[in-house]
């Protein structure tokens, strides 16, 4: 069953409390999203272990409940 969207923001909002989260359904089928998340979290790391801890706050639901995933991770200007 795929994820909704208030879901997967949740999710993430769990993972990352002080982030700025924007979410875009890609293809309209609830399995296809875009992610925008601006966190402290992200500040001064890469951008591949930016990505890394998204994955680990998904705690196992990408590739399950989550099929597609694009990313746009930074921290805070």
């Amino acid at each position: 069953m795929p994820m909704s969207q208030p879901d997967l923001e949740a999710v993430l909002r769990e993972g990352f409390p002080d982030a700025t989260i924007e979410i875009e359904d890609l293809a309209g089928d609830g399995d296809h999203y875009k992610a925008r998340i601006v966190s402290k979290a992200f500040a001064g790391l890469p951008r591949v272990r930016q990505h890394q801890l998204v994955y680990a706050a998904l705690k196992g639901k990408m590739g399950g409940e989550l099929h597609a995933l694009a990313l746009e991770t930074s921290a805070p200007a």
